[in-house]
């Protein structure tokens, strides 16, 4: 059987921490950034946690079909 792939778009997207986390873009920080804040776009620059809700899924896709 060949080998379970990890998903294309989560890896471009998601980087998991050498202690587990997982890390990806901030949520509204592509447009519409006139009427935001300059300090609100500087702290979107950085990776935010994901939301435990969503953990589970993406560590599904990041990690080609292990649970």
């Amino acid at each position: 059987m060949p080998k379970m792939k990890s998903h294309s778009g989560a890896k471009k997207r998601f980087k998991k921490s050498s202690t587990g986390k997982l890390r990806g873009r901030a949520a509204y920080s592509s447009h519409i950034l006139e009427k935001k804040s300059p300090k609100r776009k500087r702290n979107m620059r950085n990776p935010v946690p994901i939301a435990s809700a969503d953990q589970p899924r993406v560590r599904k896709l990041l990690a080609g079909g292990k649970k």
